[in-house]
């Protein structure tokens, strides 16, 4: 098979997916639905109130993202490459996703509230009709310490867990593997979390992670690879994607093409937006995930069709990237079995790269992203030859990067 002789080389190739089907053959076969998604979304407007009074800076208390037009950067992008980007490069801001600043402030933060939720109700503790704001009160923190939540991370889900469970009142223990940055592991401890590191990378921290929280009755495990909590969280997000691309005056249809570009690290958080996408959009949303060329965990498993029975490690690639969250080498079986006929396709990047979009979207556009958050940034240049028409929309979901330290970022703009 030729793409794997490529893969293994650590060429950056494309692969489009020839398991494609319309949306409406395949949704009623899914394991997720819209009803499911409505009801995460009517959940976080319960919490609204909550995360108001605990956080602030959530004016709203819905946490939302911006999106971004950067006519410069496409310019930038055209140039370097030497190609032309029919239509409009948007970039969708979840990096600037109060609380976590990435986008596991999505599912992440969804899975702990939901968790919280039904243990405060089985206690007697709340009622749906209640104003969720009684969650913040002494009795109710005091209640969650008897529980423990754990989750395995490469750094930004292990942030936006951490974080929120022990704003909830949460035990919290975070297993990070050897690829997770030690600034992500500093402010977890700073905010009362248990970081527990590993010298393997991720599958090897969700697996003791698991582990451990077995073990303990009162313990919730947040499984990265097979919850369909998180997948919910993320695609609720996307669900905005519609109303937001409205109000900028952007309409999608079958004359003008959304093609989203989606970082992928083991699939959930890409998963549950592309998802959520097609439930807006249907057939005129094309979605395709962008790994880094060391970690090609989800193209190897959607190409070969083993899924999670198949590593990058077993084609003999080292699963070392800089792009810490899609440090990944065996995908979610979950996720994979989804997308395997909803996902338009799937390319690798170089790490050199990464640094090199890093640049140039802070010069020509005044935005710091986290390196792998720029995973997606040559999607528009590999899906030159599909989109020709200047009605075309291509936007890049920027995954993190507000939180990055001033130390840290200095040294990426410096690479």
């Amino acid at each position: 098979m030729q793409l794997i002789e490529d893969l293994k080389s650590l060429k950056e190739v494309i692969w489009y997916n020839p398991n494609y089907r319309c949306f409406d053959e395949v949704k009623d076969d899914l394991p997720v639905s819209l009803e499911d998604v409505l009801d995460a979304e009517a959940r976080l407007k319960r919490f609204a109130p909550y995360i108001k009074k605990v956080f602030p800076e959530v004016v709203d208390g819905i946490i939302e993202s911006k999106i971004d037009e950067i006519p410069k950067m496409k310019k930038n992008i055209e140039e370097s490459y030497n190609t032309h980007i029919s239509g409009r490069l948007l970039v969708k801001r979840d990096d600037s996703l109060p609380i976590a600043g990435s986008i596991k402030a999505r599912g992440g933060i969804y899975e702990v509230l939901k968790h919280a939720e039904g243990l405060a109700i089985a206690n007697g503790l709340l009622k749906l009709d209640d104003n969720y704001e009684i969650l913040a009160d002494e009795k109710l923190i005091k209640f969650f310490s008897n529980y423990t939540i754990q989750v395995g991370s490469t750094g930004n889900l292990g942030l936006s867990i951490g974080t929120i469970s022990a704003k909830v009142g949460f035990k919290v223990i975070v297993h990070m593997s050897s690829d997770a940055k030690r600034w992500k592991k500093d402010m977890l401890r700073g905010r009362g979390v248990t970081v527990v590191e590993y010298p393997e990378d991720y599958s090897k921290a969700v697996e003791e992670g698991r582990a451990l929280s077995d073990k303990d009755p009162n313990s919730h495990f947040i499984d990265d690879e097979n919850s369909k909590d998180l997948f919910m969280g993320y695609a609720v997000g996307s669900m905005r994607v519609k109303k937001q691309l409205e109000d900028m005056g952007i309409l999608v249809d079958e004359k003008h093409k959304l093609a989203v570009y989606l970082p992928c690290g083991v699939g959930g958080g890409p998963g549950g937006v592309a998802y959520g996408l097609k439930l807006m959009y249907g057939d005129n949303v094309e979605c395709y995930f962008a790994e880094p060329t060391h970690s090609p965990a989800m193209l190897l498993g959607l190409a070969t069709g083993k899924h999670d029975k198949i590593s990058v490690e077993d084609i003999g690639l080292d699963n070392k990237t800089e792009a810490d969250g899609l440090a990944v080498g065996r995908p979610s079986s979950f996720v994979g079995h989804i997308m395997e006929k909803l996902l338009s396709g799937c390319f690798t990047i170089e790490d050199e790269k990464l640094y090199k979009f890093l640049k140039a979207l802070y010069v020509e556009e005044n935005i710091f992203l986290e390196p792998s958050a720029f995973a997606g940034f040559l999607g528009p240049v590999f899906t030159g030859d599909k989109y020709k028409d200047e009605n075309t929309i291509h936007m890049c979901w920027a995954t993190g990067g507000s939180l990055v330290p001033e130390e840290s970022r200095r040294e990426f703009l410096s690479r």
